[in-house]
């Protein structure tokens, strides 16, 4: 296989979780699956055709880079790819010769964006993103008339395919005050936009975490990220969802994780009592100890920060990695697993017979959040689709 893991995503687990995830946003609004950071992890060139295939024809990446991985992985020519974050002006010329949409969000890129459009001889599809509270990027409520003003000049040139903004912490109740202000700013900027003659085809604010604690923001099209691969934005989230759902109970999770990470052991060898097990002196055994060898480390996405604290599945059994995670291997203690061999199926994430290691469980021992160890997954590591 030329390779020490493989991941696999479970196409099933993908499709139940659409069919949820649709019932949410209602019928009539558009679902955007976002697919930035290489699919969250699950690999662009793998998740895309797998999306396509489950009924999702709009895809949301981060910058141009992604969207050109993803415009080749697509299928479908129906489908449509949407940027939400970096693009230089040298790029903006493929986007519009390929229909790719992308944000404006500052005047200099809507400029560059009409000069795109008139060098191609065809409209630039744009979606206007604006400043209503997050303070990161947007156009400011202050330059209203003059955004509008050069919209309408431009229309000749110009798509306006969306106007959207982002929420700041949607996941967290502490945060509600702030996006009620932000849904309010939203609603005023964009209708005085409509009157001047400036009327996008999509209004769009909702991710994962405002789709389930803000039903109002769906609006025209929803963008989800997180929770189409199986994860709740945050616990708050998931308890928001439980609450406004009578017949659910805390252990009805209508969502499934995709990805399960799986090696084998490469070595195994007995270590005497009152030695140290790996680089340095941070762990010593105390009786006599079986250990495997798994070439795992964290050049693949497990932690070093796991050292002594992680867990893997072997024959079943969450055995704990101990010593220092190295850069390319770790140590896990299988002394109580009988008859364990060279060879034998190591789960690092995922399940085997009747135990589970779920993403979020490997993350909360190192205070990580479900997206930033999904991401640090490298694109090397083999992804497989699974029914």
């Amino acid at each position: 296989m030329f390779h020490t893991s493989y991941i696999e995503i479970n196409k099933s687990a993908l499709k139940s979780n659409l069919r949820f995830l649709k019932r949410l946003a209602g019928p009539d609004v558009r679902f955007c699956s976002v697919v930035k950071g290489n699919a969250y992890g699950h690999g662009i060139e793998h998740f895309v055709p797998l999306a396509e295939a489950c009924g999702v024809d709009t895809f949301g990446v981060h910058s141009a880079d992604e969207a050109l991985r993803t415009h080749m992985a697509k299928k479908k020519k129906s489908s449509h790819v949407m940027i939400m974050g970096m693009i230089d002006d040298d790029e903006l010329s493929w986007a519009v010769e390929n229909d790719v949409s992308f944000y404006v969000f500052e005047f200099e890129r809507l400029n560059a964006a009409v000069h795109a459009a008139k060098k191609q001889n065809r409209k630039a599809r744009i979606h206007v993103e604006l400043e209503t509270g997050m303070n990161r990027i947007g156009f400011q409520w202050e330059d209203r008339d003059k955004l509008a003003d050069h919209l309408v000049r431009n229309l000749d040139h110009l798509e306006l395919t969306g106007v959207s903004t982002h929420y700041a912490g949607a996941e967290s109740i502490a945060n509600y005050l702030r996006i009620q202000n932000q849904i309010a700013n939203f609603n005023r900027y964009q209708w005085y936009l409509r009157k001047k003659g400036a009327r996008a085809r999509l209004r769009h604010t909702a991710c994962s975490a405002p789709l389930v604690s803000y039903p109002h923001t769906k609006m025209d099209m929803v963008r989800v990220g997180i929770m189409q691969y199986g994860f709740w934005p945050s616990k708050e989230t998931f308890m928001q969802y439980i609450t406004q759902t009578e017949k659910k109970r805390m252990t009805d999770n209508p969502l499934r994780q995709l990805i399960s990470w799986k090696s084998k052991i490469m070595s195994i060898k007995h270590v005497p009592a009152g030695e140290f097990v790996g680089y340095g002196t941070v762990y010593q055994t105390t009786d006599d100890t079986l250990i495997a060898a798994i070439p795992v480390g964290y050049c693949h996405g497990f932690s070093r920060s796991l050292s002594n604290l992680g867990k893997v599945l072997i024959h079943g059994r969450r055995v704990p990695v101990i010593g220092m995670v190295n850069m390319n291997m770790m140590i896990a203690d299988v002394s109580h697993c009988p008859g364990v061999k060279k060879g034998d199926e190591v789960v690092m994430v995922g399940s085997q017979r009747n135990n589970r290691i779920t993403v979020s469980s490997f993350s909360d021992m190192i205070n990580h959040v479900n997206y930033e160890t999904l991401v640090r997954l490298p694109k090397e590591i083999p992804r497989h689709i699974i029914d």
